[in-house]
């Protein structure tokens, strides 16, 4: 037992101390990643409101991400009502498809849709990123919103169309708000993702490039990499916050059904 621990804290340190670097080299005035540290400086990240190319970047970076989230959540929620209340021909095949994504290389994700946008003669730009985003969110979204349906009482929906509700009014006015702490998971951790996503981004992207493949772009430069080491400071610390939000609806959404909890993402 004791092993299986000092193994999971060496795991942990080994995982996170590039991480825990970051906010170390972003304060240090130096232009050399190295130790000794210089001096404490706020510059680098002064320097990244100067930056007309970044703040474009970003810009694009966050429709991108807001567009994908909110799409593969509308599948998300379509995908698991059908999988948890419905059977249906096919249906684990169906599903198991959908979720493909989870464990393919996201390399061959990425290359296999550029040659079919570039076969249909369609062109590239942040719309193509969506779609591809859209494609590697969904199966997180499904996966978040199965739990979420999976422990509402069927009774419920049932009791309110036999008071006169429609299937439609039933599902707005008493499933959506019980599943509702997942919906506002699923948008989290998909925006999350779709912000941080590069390798389908760099092989979708237009001429307007998204966060991460504007950073693989700079890290060319030696002068820009502590403005780099600053802008992934805000970053980390960005998605950390939006992890611990998703992760406080999650445990809301299970506290509200009165079932255990098997763990979420924290």
């Amino acid at each position: 037992m004791k092993s299986l621990r000092l193994y999971a804290i060496l795991y942990l340190i080994f995982l996170y101390a590039p991480i825990a670097l970051l906010p170390i080299f972003a304060f240090n005035d130096g232009t050399v990643i190295a130790f000794p540290l210089k001096g404490f400086t706020l510059e680098w990240f002064k320097e990244l409101l100067t930056i007309p190319a970044l703040h474009a970047a970003v810009l694009n970076s966050l429709i991108i991400a807001v567009s994908s989230a909110l799409i593969a959540t509308c599948l998300g929620i379509c995908a698991a009502r059908a999988g948890t209340r419905f059977a249906f021909p096919g249906k684990k095949g169906i599903l198991g498809l959908i979720m493909l994504p989870l464990v393919l290389p996201e390399i061959i994700v990425a290359v296999s849709l550029l040659v079919v946008l570039l076969q249909l003669g369609l062109p590239l730009g942040s719309w193509t990123v969506v779609l591809g985003h859209v494609l590697m969110c969904t199966p997180f979204s499904i996966a978040i919103l199965n739990s979420a349906f999976q422990s509402l009482d069927v009774s419920l929906e049932e009791a309110a169309i036999d008071l006169g509700e429609t299937r439609w009014s039933s599902f707005r006015l008493i499933t959506l708000p019980l599943v509702m702490p997942g919906i506002i998971s699923s948008l989290l951790i998909a925006f999350t993702i779709s912000l941080d996503e590069f390798i389908i981004a760099f092989f979708l992207t237009g001429t307007n490039p998204t966060l991460p493949v504007y950073i693989w772009g700079q890290l060319r430069f030696p002068q820009k990499i502590p403005v780099i080491m600053a802008l992934g400071t805000i970053l980390v610390l960005a998605s950390v916050i939006l992890l611990a939000i998703a992760e406080y609806f999650r445990r809301r959404g299970v506290a509200r059904t009165g079932q255990a909890d098997a763990g979420g993402f924290l």
